[in-house]
């Protein structure tokens, strides 16, 4: 091959090779060129890891929670005979006169008969529990007869499920208040002082209420109550027995009377009851 053939020859090998590197490079560029569409679709898809819903805040770990007591604050006066909720009925049966303890009920010690029980009931009616304040104010004994019979059926010595004890079914608050208010030492535990007991917190009932909202008539006529779910001195110191004072004031700032089904009873004991005949 002569030198201007091998000449040509080389030149076009040289623009092949030319050619070729410019074809290699628009391939590179057209497969590059999708990149930005990926970075895109990047941030157009946020990372799994943020979330508009923390689970720590929706499923915090158990707290005990503290519920309000009877919808108040706490206060140092016993919102209730038992407890600030209501208590559990005594009287599980529909007629009030056939008192069945609960199954839960224990007993402590020797019962006493009923002819002393209501001796002690009667005895404890009997006492002026404001002698200075209010020497006139009484509680009737056909009331603390009956309230005793429909909490304890005149047991002495029934321990009740929410801790209520004997005739009148006294709680450790209430005797510690009852102590503490008048600077006694009274013994629920016995059961003339447990009789005691439950006519003077009748009779504090009597005293708050009757101020309050009555002038201080403290007035338990039955006459003066004609119904059983009327807002009557009676019927306010029968059912703060049952449910505590705080309650009542509650009942009656909506002008309803608390636990009307609790009054009605006592008030049906107190006309007539089978604890009569003893």
């Amino acid at each position: 091959m002569n030198a201007v053939v091998r000449t040509r020859l080389l030149a076009g090998f040289v623009v092949l090779v030319v050619a070729g590197g410019c074809g290699m490079a628009g391939a590179s560029e057209e497969k590059a060129a999708p990149a930005p569409s990926v970075i895109a679709t990047t941030e157009e898809s946020p990372s799994p890891e943020v979330t508009e819903e923390p689970v720590a805040e929706e499923s915090p770990s158990p707290v005990p929670s503290k519920k309000p007591a009877s919808k108040k604050p706490a206060s140092k006066k016993p919102v209730s005979k038992k407890s600030p909720s209501s208590k559990t009925p005594a009287t599980p049966t529909e007629d009030p006169n056939n008192f069945e303890p609960p199954a839960c009920a224990e007993f402590e010690g020797k019962e006493v008969s009923k002819a002393k029980a209501k001796t002690a009931l009667n005895a404890a009616a009997a006492k002026t529990y404001w002698p200075t304040s209010a020497p006139k104010l009484k509680v009737p004994a056909d009331l603390v007869r009956a309230v005793a019979w429909h909490e304890s059926g005149w047991t002495s010595n029934i321990v009740n499920c929410d801790g209520g004890f004997g005739l009148m079914q006294v709680m450790p608050d209430t005797e510690s208040f009852i102590n503490q208010r008048f600077e006694q030492s009274y013994d629920s535990h016995a059961y003339r002082q447990n009789a005691v007991i439950g006519a003077n917190y009748l009779a504090w009932l009597t005293k708050a209420f009757g101020d309050q909202y009555f002038k201080g008539n403290y007035s338990l006529s039955a006459s003066k109550c004609k119904s059983d779910s009327s807002l009557c001195l009676l019927n306010m110191v029968i059912a703060g027995y049952n449910m505590g004072r705080g309650s009542v004031d509650e009942g009656y700032a909506n002008k309803e009377l608390v636990n009307p089904e609790y009054v009605g009873v006592v008030r049906n004991l107190m006309r007539s009851c089978y604890c009569d005949k003893y």
